[in-house]
């Protein structure tokens, strides 16, 4: 017999604004808490200096989760120009300093513009890959330094939203970019070209996919309406269980195909034509009479008017 999950079956993704000083697993651990909920996860961490766009899939929802893994990121953060950490951020200890005082906003503005496009970045050991199992921040706190190879990304844009001139200067950025980008290795990078060093101060995430900064919920909003109404006093913040797979297409099937399909079956449908192509994939619904489609899960289109079941979530409601 399977083991039984205590909590309550709830689906769907809530948008947490993470606290800074706190690893997304914990902040994840808190709100499963305080929902109550059977079953959570998140999707790729933040580092705990950050603060943000920390989306979480509870039940069903975290079947989706790879989606947002996946997905272009966007960062609003401030660099201090004239310091290097151990870390690469405003936790770690200072290595080296120099004067930064020197430095313009065009010298800033062009040596950033040399990393737009398609770079390769080493990863801090700071980070949260994993070598051997074990987390690189792990490692490097116990003084072990791994090799590490450099990484494909992609930093879409970086926009200087402000500069502060002097002995330790700032830049604040807004940096769109591939999953997978560090930003303390950007900060790095920059200051290495502009010969003075450089390192995080403060890193805010402000979109992942499709999910943007105005829909967030704080820690602290969760607490005051759990302690209000209790764990289902927080249900009105979870988007549905196919949001973070809501830019695919979707398709609603009859009630007797989407039966065929929750079984497992590829079904036909003449809808498939008209969504894409073969290979690409789609949100799939089953009509309800009286009521909204129902989510079935994801499927995949081919060549015979088919779609296929690729993912799909157990009893849609």
């Amino acid at each position: 017999m399977g083991r039984t999950r205590k909590g309550r079956p709830i689906d769907g993704v809530m948008l947490l604004d993470k606290p800074g000083g706190m690893t997304s697993n914990r902040a994840l651990q808190k709100v499963k808490w305080l929902l109550q909920a059977a079953k959570a996860g998140h999707t790729g961490s933040l580092d705990p200096l950050a603060t943000g766009v920390l989306p979480l899939c509870f039940g069903e929802a975290t079947k989706f989760s790879q989606f947002l893994l996946d997905a272009d990121k966007c960062y609003r953060s401030r660099f201090y120009l004239g310091a290097t950490t151990t870390t690469g951020d405003a936790d770690g200890d200072i290595l080296e300093e120099k004067d930064a005082s020197g430095l313009v906003r065009d010298q800033v503005e062009r040596a950033l513009a040399s990393f737009v496009g398609d770079i390769l970045q080493i990863p801090s050991m700071y980070s949260a890959l994993k070598h051997q199992g074990q987390p690189l921040y792990k490692l490097a706190r116990q003084g072990v330094e791994i090799e590490r190879k450099a990484r494909p990304v992609t930093i879409f844009r970086i926009d200087v939203l402000e500069f502060v001139p002097g002995p330790r200067a700032e830049v604040v950025l807004e940096v769109a970019c591939s999953k997978g980008t560090y930003i303390r290795s950007l900060a790095e990078d920059l200051g290495a070209a502009l010969g003075c060093g450089a390192h995080v101060a403060e890193l805010r995430r402000i979109g992942a996919g499709r999910f943007d900064d105005t829909r967030m919920v704080t820690l602290e909003a969760l607490e005051a309406a759990r302690e209000a109404g209790g764990p289902e006093a927080l249900d009105h913040w979870l988007l549905p269980a196919d949001a973070p797979v809501a830019e695919l297409p979707g398709l609603t099937l009859p009630a007797d195909s989407g039966y065929y399909f929750r079984l497992g079956n590829p079904v036909m449908d003449p809808q498939v034509y008209r969504l894409g192509q073969q290979g690409d994939m789609v949100r799939v619904f089953v009509a309800a009479e009286g009521a909204e489609p129902r989510f079935l899960g994801i499927g995949e289109l081919n060549d015979e008017g088919q779609v296929a079941p690729k993912r799909l979530i157990a009893s849609p409601a």
